[in-house]
């Protein structure tokens, strides 16, 4: 009598050995592993996360690349408004001011107040967040409105009071930026709680006499990571842009200091006659605010759940 081989494995599943064709060929991988193969594999993604890494880099050293610093002035005419050159690698300003120098220094600002402004979000957002979606109740509603009456005022109307109250400089661009840029980090948080808060791992512990504290941020919060990852991630460079455009207005960083939405504003007066002192700022905050963009997608992308494969 003949047996297949399947019908050997069903009547004899102990018996049964795993053949060399049949083995499982890919090892188990972690969910953070996946999603961090499956970001490498994403080109646009690691090329933004390059561009980043190198921009954050050069925010350090460069500045200390030349001889200059980012306020020394050469109010001299042959030093004032000078073409990139071997010297000046950026050119200058109309007070002479090496522009390579004060390009890098901005960035440092600009990044600094990207950086600050989504740690501040992701300290307040997800905290704020997370109590209300997992209290639920009379709590989630008095939490959510005071969230939709700060939300409803507008961002400039902030930055305006904050400047009759403080004087103007990188500290008050902060104050108004943590004040309410967390309100839409919390959302998120809230409605990811929602949506898990019923799950049985989260009945489990309950059960086993966790407290709220402990389900909320042992829990909760760490399976909610992914988009509060993703939000984060492209939460850095609309912080920059706010920054940029306050600047522009005249509501950002006071002089001496630069960043470089200040040195887009400085050289957009002289774009006919001077346009190298727009093209290097305008050019590394577009780099910048596109890499942050690019890799933020990817990111998003990698960590969906649904594109697991």
């Amino acid at each position: 009598m003949v047996v297949d081989p399947i019908s050997k494995m069903l009547f004899h599943p102990f018996t049964h050995k795993i053949g060399e064709d049949e083995a499982i060929v890919r090892p188990s991988t972690t969910y953070w592993q996946d999603a961090w193969r499956r970001l490498k594999m994403n080109k646009g993604a690691m090329a933004g996360l390059v561009i980043v890494i190198l921009m954050l880099i050069m925010a350090i050293v460069g500045p200390y690349l030349t001889t200059f610093t980012y306020d020394a002035q050469q109010l001299s005419v042959e030093y004032t408004n000078l073409p990139s050159s071997s010297e000046h690698w950026f050119g200058t300003d109309d007070l002479g001011r090496d522009l390579f120098t004060r390009v890098w220094h901005g960035a440092r600002v600009s990044l600094l107040i990207g950086f600050v402004s989504a740690l501040v979000q992701f300290l307040i957002g997800v905290t704020y967040g997370g109590i209300s979606g997992y209290l639920g109740g009379w709590v989630d509603e008095v939490m959510m409105r005071i969230v939709e009456v700060l939300s409803g005022i507008p961002f400039l109307l902030y930055v305006v009071l904050l400047m009759v109250v403080l004087e103007p400089g990188l500290h008050t661009i902060l104050i108004a930026l943590g004040a309410v840029y967390w309100l839409s980090m919390a959302r998120l948080v809230r409605g990811q709680v929602l949506s898990l808060k019923e799950q049985e791992y989260v009945l489990a512990a309950r059960a086993l006499g966790a407290s709220q504290w402990r389900i909320i941020f042992r829990h909760l919060i760490p399976n909610c990571m992914g988009p509060i990852l993703v939000y984060s991630t492209l939460a850095i460079p609309e912080a920059i842009f706010a920054e940029a455009w306050l600047s522009f207005l005249g509501l950002g960083v006071s002089a001496p200091a630069a960043s470089l939405g200040m040195l887009v504003s400085d050289g957009i007066s002289s774009i006919r006659l001077y346009p190298w002192q727009l093209f290097y700022p305008a050019f590394f905050i577009s780099l910048t605010i596109l890499a942050f963009n690019i890799f933020g997608d990817g990111l998003r992308d990698a960590l969906d759940p649904r594109l697991r494969k």
